[in-house]
């Protein structure tokens, strides 16, 4: 019969340190399951009592003896080593990181992004460097060094050669002239036909709108005015875009400073607001237009307004016709007026200033930001 295994008869200095480990506990649970084991297999119990008192595999507590009797107490802090020996070295995974932000089609591939699958059948298939690496390791090493899957955005660079003094010019007016500055756009096309949106509704019974696409009464566009010292809109609906609606609302806004002081229009590029009626119109009344640089119309200060025009009023919209949602427009604009500081109309108008600005750190008045590429 084979003897039982049990550890070799303790010195004073070992029975000592492992009384003190598992009296005191230990930071380490390996240590102090171990100083149990050879503790209670000192004191004469038997591999199964101890597997049992420790929760142990058997096997692994014969294994802490047998070691213990070999080398001492060096045995309750064991070198395992690091499982698998690692199959990248950091030049392959810069290689795998490079190749997943390289758009396939560059790379020979008939595809504009890659998904976990063809990137690690690409790195295993290529003939020059190939890597092998799963597709749950894959995605741990492009998590583990922040690349993320993510959605392409567009952006148009302004190559207007005035860009700056322009820019300059809109943020001199907003800052030191708000109570003579107005901004001028239009809005649209506006048609006529069911609009989705959000509301509050009952938990999986969305309110449901009919889906159509015809656009059987034509579509108007609103020219909407900003008054940027008041912080009040006004406008009107018109069918089409011209030199006449554009002429009429700057009428409009001139109207509103009667004293004859100087004032500044901020508008966009479109060839009716550069007509020569208007700009001689614009000479005779003193009123500067104030143009933005090209594909740069997030400068207009009113377009941080048409945000809010879009969500209360033809979000969650089935307006019978023109009549009704020229109405209803014109109700928000009186409302808005009255409840400038009311906190949705302000989380609105910054989301959709978020929408319209750069999205390359470009911040309001063509300043770069801290940190912008």
């Amino acid at each position: 019969m084979a003897e039982a295994v049990r550890v070799r008869s303790l010195t004073e200095q070992e029975g000592q340190k492992l009384q003190r480990i598992v009296r005191r506990g230990s930071t380490s649970t390996v240590r102090f399951r171990r100083a149990m084991m050879l503790l209670a297999s000192a004191g004469g119990n038997t591999v199964p009592v101890i597997a049992n008192l420790v929760q142990a595999d058997e096997d692994t507590v014969r294994d802490v003896i047998h070691r213990f009797n070999e080398i001492g107490l060096v045995c309750l802090d064991p070198q395992w080593a690091g499982g698998r020996p690692r199959l990248l070295d950091d030049d392959d995974e810069e290689f795998v990181i490079q190749t997943a932000t390289t758009c396939p089609a560059k790379l020979g591939k008939p595809f504009t992004r890659w998904s976990i699958r063809k990137l690690a059948e690409h790195l295993r298939r290529n003939v020059a460097r190939p890597i092998r690496i799963g597709r749950e390791a894959l995605r741990c090493l492009l998590h583990r060094r922040g690349v993320t899957f993510q959605r392409t955005k567009t952006w148009k660079e302004s190559t207007d050669p005035d860009f700056d003094a322009k820019l300059d010019r809109i943020e001199y007016a907003i800052n030191k002239r708000p109570d003579r500055t107005f901004a001028f756009d239009e809005f649209g096309p506006l048609g006529i036909r069911p609009t989705g949106g959000s509301c509050w509704a009952k938990k999986g019974r969305p309110d449901r709108l009919p889906a159509t696409f015809h656009r059987t009464h034509g579509v108007t566009y609103f020219h909407g005015c900003y008054s940027v010292g008041d912080d009040t809109s006004w406008g009107v609906n018109r069918r089409r875009k011209g030199i006449n609606p554009t002429w009429a609302a700057l009428k409009s806004i001139r109207s509103a400073r009667p004293d004859g002081a100087p004032i500044y229009v901020i508008l966009d590029n479109l060839s009716a607001h550069k007509n020569g009626r208007i700009l001689h119109w614009a000479a005779r009344n003193k009123v500067e237009l104030c143009f933005t640089p090209t594909n740069v119309s997030w400068a207009n200060p009113i377009e941080a307004h048409f945000g809010p025009l879009r969500q209360f009023t033809l979000a969650n919209s089935h307006h019978p016709n023109h009549a009704v949602q020229t109405r209803e427009l014109h109700r928000y604009l009186r409302w808005h007026n009255q409840n400038t500081r009311h906190p949705d109309v302000r989380a609105a108008q910054r989301r959709e200033r978020a929408r319209v600005r750069s999205e390359k750190g470009i911040r309001w008045g063509g300043r770069p930001a801290l940190g912008a590429a």
